[in-house]
């Protein structure tokens, strides 16, 4: 009796094995489906891109100027003695206006040359207090660290520029919308030297020219971090001005470029 028992127990046992394996792999057959509808919500609430941003916010964020024989050159990352000096005297020889993006924290510490570009003929942007990415950060952090850059160059000027210029030229559209409705521009560009990789003149001066072109807004740098070395853009640049100048180039500051105010 206890053996008949024991096998009736084993072939119950076995006659549910199937169902066991069938629970356990139906999570295996509907994990991709789970995955693929968490990836479809994830997408639809996915940020627009820098593109779709330009084309929705047209007004307020800009990447280059109309088709006429201007251009613009701007400059990162200032102040910063090493380099904004050079840039500095170099445009004064050639007598060209410029925009330069001032970084808080480095005007806090080099409040002359902050004077020195204002009182040069100059723009002057907001580049944010320490240079951070914006795109994942909210919006008080952003407007903290564009308002506190702000009142530093109003300090050090007596204007409170119009036009920012994200570090990474990121930003994400909430912050992007605040911009719009405070009466901001923000401002990439169209023109990327690669300056920041530390290249050498020839590098440099190519990777200008042989994309500027009509309402180009160039990128630049006449400051960066320890161990950074710009020298390829001080060398470059006499050279690029008189390339282009030879082609029927105007230089001029985003300001003009745009038909903006550069100030508010």
């Amino acid at each position: 009796m206890r053996n008949k028992c024991a096998i009736l127990f084993v072939l119950l046992v076995l006659s549910m094995l199937p169902s066991f394996q069938a629970a356990s792999a139906a999570p295996e057959i509907q994990a991709p489906e789970e995955q693929n509808s968490t990836s479809k919500v994830a997408s639809s609430h996915e940020s627009l891109t820098l593109g779709e941003l330009r084309r929705k916010y047209a007004e307020t964020f800009k990447f280059r100027g109309p088709q006429v024989k201007q251009i613009a050159l701007t400059f990162d990352d200032v102040p910063d003695p090493r380099f904004t000096p050079q840039v500095l005297d170099v445009l004064a020889k050639y007598h060209i206006k410029a925009t330069f993006f001032v970084v808080g924290q480095r005007a806090v510490k080099h409040p002359g040359l902050v004077k020195r570009i204002y009182r040069e003929g100059h723009l002057i942007g907001n580049h944010s207090y320490n240079h951070p990415l914006f795109k994942n950060r909210n919006l008080a952090y952003f407007k903290n660290q564009i308002l506190r850059t702000e009142k530093i160059i109003y300090n050090l000027t007596g204007f409170r520029p119009k036009l920012i210029r994200p570090p990474y030229g990121e930003i994400n559209e909430e912050q992007l919308r605040w911009v719009k409705s405070s009466g901001y521009k923000v401002i990439n560009w169209n023109v990327d030297s690669k300056d920041w990789k530390g290249l050498n003149k020839e590098q440099v001066k190519n990777n200008i020219l042989s994309a500027a072109g009509p309402g180009s807004i160039i990128l630049q740098h006449a400051g960066g971090g320890v161990g950074a070395d710009l020298s390829g853009t001080v060398q470059a640049l006499p050279e690029v001005i008189s390339t282009l100048r030879s082609q029927g180039y105007t230089f001029v500051d985003l300001s003009e470029l745009l038909h903006i105010k550069g100030y508010k």
